[in-house]
């Protein structure tokens, strides 16, 4: 079945100007390539500054690409003008991770949910509050607080808000930019549990941005992990969870809690900082960085390429 979405060699490079000249662009996507199926969902994991919030934004052109290709429903979004990208947005939305931030404090909620029926037309003015009540409903909110400001809600309740905001035009496929990171671990799991349940009932698919394997275990089909603006392991949830092969993901892993008293899980420390992703070496941008005793000079002269290793595709040069 050909993907919903098709991610191709996106790259995305920051230019900083100094005061006399121009330096070096900040790589915070260097060639990441992935797809997203109907009705699935794909986890992309990574620490705070690997890319994951810009790759998000970028395929849905908040961002401009600075190459690549992103195929939404068999056409380029990098390729479409002014008025096809308006379009096609109906079906491309995102939830963002501050719910308080991303809504307007003057605005009712009613009235932002609202927003993007009457910006797309999709409903006579007249059907517009009542097709609002029921989407307040869907994300488990009474009708009845249309009427109230974002101040006056949790952030539990704000995230819904958010996420009834982005059903309103009927979406297809949904970037969640760490939806759940501000929230008390018992909501996040509420979040979860309706995000995902919307997916069953809506055929949704999702981009789920995260830092917390935890948490993207929960809702994610397939997992990609992203170090320093590049894909360093890509399977499916199973696959990524039971048996990580780049040791990166690996590290990752260790620090995930374990509910059961019974098990015990080695703690990977890892040592130092990422490189600069305006200067980033030659070679494995995880060498400096990585515990395998047996590194040699091909780690921190040649970039390791992706290959299949176990079923998934892995960049690492001992992996396998």
């Amino acid at each position: 079945m050909t993907p919903l979405l098709e991610v191709t060699d996106l790259v995305k490079h920051y230019l900083s100007r100094g005061l006399f000249r121009a330096g070096l662009p900040t790589r915070a996507v260097d060639g990441v390539s992935f797809e997203v199926g109907r009705g699935e969902t794909l986890g992309l994991v990574g620490e705070s500054g690997s890319g994951k919030s810009t790759i998000g934004r970028t395929i849905l052109r908040l961002d401009e690409p600075t190459g690549g290709r992103a195929v939404f429903d068999g056409v380029n979004v990098f390729e479409t003008d002014r008025e096809t990208l308006r379009a096609m947005r109906r079906k491309m939305q995102i939830i963002f991770q501050d719910p308080f931030s991303s809504l307007n404090p003057r605005m009712a909620i009613g009235s932002a949910v609202a927003e993007g029926m009457e910006i797309h037309r999709l409903a006579p003015k007249a059907e517009i509050p009542e097709r609002v009540a029921g989407l307040l409903r869907e994300v488990g909110l009474d009708p009845s607080l249309a009427t109230r400001y974002p101040h006056e809600f949790s952030g539990g309740q704000r995230q819904r808000v958010g996420i009834a905001r982005a059903l309103a035009v009927s979406p297809t496929f949904i970037v969640c930019d760490e939806p759940v990171s501000a929230l008390d671990v018992s909501v996040q799991a509420q979040v979860i549990n309706l995000l995902r349940d919307l997916q069953e009932h809506r055929g949704l698919s999702y981009l789920f941005i995260a830092h917390d394997l935890a948490v993207v275990r929960q809702i994610s089909h397939r997992i990609a992990v992203l170090y320093l603006g590049r894909i360093v392991e890509l399977g499916t949830t199973d696959q990524i969870i039971e048996s990580p092969q780049h040791p990166y993901t690996q590290a990752l892993l260790s620090a995930v809690p374990e509910p059961d008293p019974r098990r015990q899980r080695t703690r990977i420390v890892l040592r130092g900082d990422p490189p600069s992703p305006s200067a980033p070496p030659p070679g494995c941008a995880f060498a400096g960085r990585c515990f395998h005793s047996s590194k040699n000079a091909r780690c921190t002269s040649e970039r390791p390429e992706q290959r299949t290793v176990a079923g998934r595709q892995v960049a690492c040069h001992h992996a396998g």
